[in-house]
């Protein structure tokens, strides 16, 4: 049984945070997303990265950015490489103003590889790429559920989950965390490893398949940036929202949907902060 003690119901702020869940083609997971920040207490809208570039709609009016799963521009060159081009490049202002007024940004999966192609993680350096993420070392995509570690750090989005093992969805082709041994250890020493793949329910590490479905460094399935703001993850929490979601969900206790929390997390603090309210 996984250890759901720490997962908790926050009561949803009155203040409805405005979240931008961003999308262009080959984005699939994008209503998937906006339904977890809507059931979580958000106001969610879905907006094309055309429509920031031409200007009828600004991140200056969002509390959240998201960037959902999928496969951006159908991954050419590299997973999510277009789309993190697009946004380094023509929204770099936008960008950095948003991450400099205290707002929060989520990446999935795609969404993950995007914000550590634009530099936006692990050091939020627009336009300088310290980490990546490669080919799985099984050669091929993998969809299964996965147990994670949530590691005990200052992210926003996993506040009062330290400790917990949680089960998201992996689905993906290019998931393994690839840096330089420097960069890999300051990231470890600035504790912005948030989430690890796990052996199982008692939360060890593990480097071994398919607990582990891509082989990344140190186990790793997500990172935030140093101020806690900018997560990004390879599973799929927005796919855990409801108890039926899972595939185990009539056969075995689970708890509440280890996914909602996340999402409540980040609506609570935009609420909370009223950053750039």
């Amino acid at each position: 049984m996984l250890n759901t003690n720490k997962l908790h119901e926050t009561n949803v702020p009155s203040f409805k945070p405005r979240v931008c869940i961003l999308r262009t083609d080959g984005t699939n997971c994008d209503q998937e997303t906006a339904y977890a920040f809507t059931k979580a207490g958000g106001e969610c809208r879905l907006v094309h990265v055309n429509q920031l570039r031409s200007g009828a709609e600004k991140l200056v009016d969002y509390q959240i950015l998201a960037v959902p799963g999928g496969f951006s521009y159908g991954d050419d060159i590299h997973s999510g490489k277009v789309l993190s081009l697009e946004m380094a490049s023509f929204l770099n202002d936008q960008l950095s103003r948003f991450v400099d007024d205290g707002k929060l940004v989520l990446g999935i999966c795609n969404g993950f590889q995007v914000l550590v192609r634009t530099g936006l993680l692990p050091w939020g350096e627009l336009g300088s790429i310290k980490a990546t993420l490669m080919q799985n070392n099984s050669g091929h995509f993998e969809c299964r559920w996965t147990n994670l570690l949530v590691e005990q750090n200052h992210c926003v989005f996993t506040r009062g989950l330290a400790g917990t093992v949680l089960q998201y969805q992996a689905a993906h082709g290019e998931g393994k965390f690839l840096t330089d041994e420097a960069t890999l250890q300051k990231i470890e020493q600035a504790g912005q490893v948030v989430f690890r793949y796990a052996s199982d329910a008692t939360g060890q590490p593990t480097q071994d398949y398919p607990q582990n479905p891509n082989g990344s460094l140190h186990a790793i399935a997500g990172i935030c940036d140093q101020t806690g703001r900018v997560l990004g993850l390879m599973p799929h929490p927005e796919r855990f929202i409801e108890s039926f979601h899972h595939p185990n969900w009539r056969r075995a206790f689970l708890g509440k949907p280890h996914g909602l929390p996340l999402f409540r997390n980040a609506v609570v603090y935009a609420a909370q902060t009223g950053a750039g309210c």
